[in-house]
């Protein structure tokens, strides 16, 4: 008789998405209760709902068991399919809280993965879809998922009633290779995208020369790229928005966005991006905030070696994210000052070492 794997254990509905991660890659069947069980609208919301369904559909064989009120949800994992997915996100949500979970999932599927997600492509609390085309991705070209990796925009869509449409094409490895980046380097070129859709295409210049006012003081190296969509391809509801990378000589990246809000001008969304651009930098690091978790899991996910990388500040999320990790794979990070000379900085080393996951699922040629 097969021995039962433990059940890995989590309250509260905060940290869903990567708990749900871990547990897929683990193996681990995991059970999160207390979901908004004081809230006045208890239980799982549509969007994680739909989570559940897009996983569901990414994977094979996988149970997942919600609660009558909602509260609670047990999910058995199975094997990481992959193949071509279409999934439709609901519109509370933008897209990018459907594929960051995804992307860390595909790499290890069993033939290469090709989502289609449908919704809303920018909001103002996920990733923008263009940040994760021009950012994510390269952090995962880092260990070694590169071949066939990108990342379409085929329609935009803004809040409220998106119709946005992108496509997520992504191969697969038989294992990540291990990092070792602890050189940020110097901040050598900025690069963005602005894009205004059913508004006057004006906005998206007065948004570049309003973020160039800033941005210019520090680096004459800037490309700020307008991109238009028309017609059928830019979606239900006006909305404009600028991203912003900055990229080191060693490869490390930063990034920011700012998103439309109504009355407010577009100069002042640019400038916000830019600002927070500049925070971001700041911070420090070889990974920015928004890319922690990502890189770490796949660090954790390496080949039996040492890796190691430096990290600005850890978020809320991060933290949290690293008690889940030795939970589920009893891997912990060594973190040690990068600087110790320094009393002013705040960037550490994370290093560990790596379980060596092998992608089982995929098919032999």
């Amino acid at each position: 008789m097969a021995q039962t794997p433990t059940v890995l254990h989590f309250s509260g509905h905060q940290y869903l998405r990567h708990r749900l991660v871990l547990s897929i890659l683990s193996g681990k069947p995991v059970r999160i209760d207390k979901i908004r069980s004081d809230d006045k609208n208890p239980g799982l919301r549509d969007y994680e709902v739909s989570l559940l369904r897009l996983l569901e559909r990414v994977t094979n064989g996988t149970v997942i068991e919600i609660s009558v009120t909602g509260t609670a949800v047990l999910l058995k994992p199975g094997i990481i399919a992959g193949g071509s997915v279409t999934h439709e996100c609901p519109l509370s949500r933008s897209i990018g809280y459907f594929l960051e979970p995804v992307i860390m999932l595909a790499p290890f599927a069993k033939k290469p993965l090709s989502l289609t997600l449908k919704g809303i492509t920018t909001d103002e609390h996920d990733l923008s879809v263009d940040i994760i085309r021009t950012v994510t991705l390269p952090h995962l070209q880092l260990f070694g998922v590169s071949d066939g990796l990108e990342l379409r925009i085929k329609k935009r869509g803004s809040a409220p009633s998106g119709g946005g449409e992108v496509q997520f094409l992504c191969p697969i490895v038989k294992q990540v290779k291990t990092l070792n980046f602890v050189d940020p380097g110097r901040i050598k070129r900025i690069r963005g995208i602005s894009h205004a859709v059913r508004v006057n295409p004006q906005f998206s210049n007065r948004m570049i020369e309003a973020a160039r006012s800033v941005l210019n003081r520090y680096i004459p190296d800037i490309y700020l790229y307008s991109d238009v969509y028309k017609g059928e391809e830019s979606g239900k509801s006006p909305g404009y928005a600028l991203s912003l990378l900055a990229e080191s000589t060693t490869g490390a990246m930063h990034c920011a966005e700012a998103i439309s809000q109504p009355g407010v001008p577009p100069e002042d969304i640019a400038l916000l991006a830019a600002r927070s651009l500049l925070a971001e930098i700041r911070r420090g690091g070889a990974v920015d905030r928004h890319h922690q978790s990502l890189v770490l899991l796949m660090m954790v996910l390496g080949s039996e070696d040492v890796g190691r990388c430096r990290l600005g500040e850890p978020t809320a999320r991060t933290i949290q994210f690293l008690r889940d990790v030795k939970q589920a794979f009893g891997t912990a990070f060594k973190i040690a000052p990068a600087d110790p000379s320094d009393p002013e900085s705040t960037d550490l080393i994370f290093s560990c070492y790596g379980v060596g996951y092998v992608n089982a699922n995929r098919t032999l040629s």
